[in-house]
């Protein structure tokens, strides 16, 4: 079962860009000045808000940013963060490429930037697998200049991200392989050789809207990303109790699963072709 140790986070999303007092509102740790006093010396402090101005001077803009929640609140303003960023010509796109970055500068968190999209229809980011670079830098030794590469390196990869895109779009599953798409994705998140998921493979393949009643790989992806992510559906518990799912808030199990189902939908999208 994908789990986070981090609680729900604080978070902020708008259709346009976010200034830094909108981003300093709900995630002030991307702001911090230094490491937090815990680090020693031998940690490097990578400014996120940093790698921000530099991003934006190669026209990203953030889009979405978030920190967790933490109970010692000494560690409030220096906690891990994730922004989401997207080029300004994409912004009219039905779906934007996206920058994830995270960081922290308490030690709690690597160093991390991956590439994403963005799905305006239903206001839910994916993350991607392996398919693409993931770049992962230790707080230790001269980072800045493989900060930067790392950048263009994920920059780069969006042709690959397009590409899967496409070849997913082009697919069509059948019921029985939407369905075995939807098993799948419940063993992801679910310990289901334990006992049942508390949702059917129907409920996370139920449209949430009338274009996404369509059969390809990309929009059943579509359709059982978001209601694994987003929750809100009738559920029972392992003891038979009515429930309901929840939203996926945490961001390392945010990320988990993103990324866990889009490996499984490349996997597929490999089967069928």
């Amino acid at each position: 079962m994908l789990a986070s140790r981090f609680r729900a986070p604080i978070a902020v999303r708008s259709h346009a860009p976010l200034s830094d007092d909108h981003i300093r509102a709900a995630a002030p740790s991307i702001f911090a000045q230094e490491a937090h006093a815990s680090r020693s010396q031998r940690y490097a402090y990578i400014p996120t808000s940093e790698v921000l101005t530099a991003l934006r001077q190669q026209g990203f803009q953030p889009f979405m940013a978030c920190q967790t929640r933490v109970r010692d609140q000494d560690k409030t303003a220096h906690t891990k963060h994730m922004l989401r960023l997207r080029h300004a010509s994409q912004i009219e796109a039905k779906e934007a490429n996206e920058i994830v970055l995270l960081n922290s500068h308490d030690g709690s968190s690597a160093y991390q930037m991956m590439a994403g999209v963005f799905r305006f229809v239903c206001a839910n980011g994916m993350v991607f697998g392996d398919t693409v670079n993931d770049i992962r830098l230790r707080h230790s030794g001269d980072v800045i200049d493989n900060v930067i590469e790392g950048a263009f390196r994920v920059l780069a990869d969006f042709q690959a991200v397009d590409r899967s895109r496409d070849g997913m779009q082009a697919l069509t599953l059948n019921a029985g392989e939407q369905n075995a798409f939807a098993h799948a994705a419940l063993a992801l998140k679910y310990d289901t050789a334990q006992a049942p998921a508390p949702v059917t493979e129907a409920q996370i393949l139920a449209p949430r809207r009338l274009d996404d009643a369509k059969g390809d790989l990309w929009t059943t992806f579509n359709r059982v990303q978001e209601n694994m992510i987003r929750g809100g559906l009738n559920a029972r518990s392992a003891t038979g109790k009515r429930t309901r799912t929840r939203e996926v808030q945490g961001i390392d199990q945010n990320v988990k699963l993103n990324r866990a189902l889009w490996l499984l939908a490349e996997e597929m999208r490999r089967l069928k072709a």
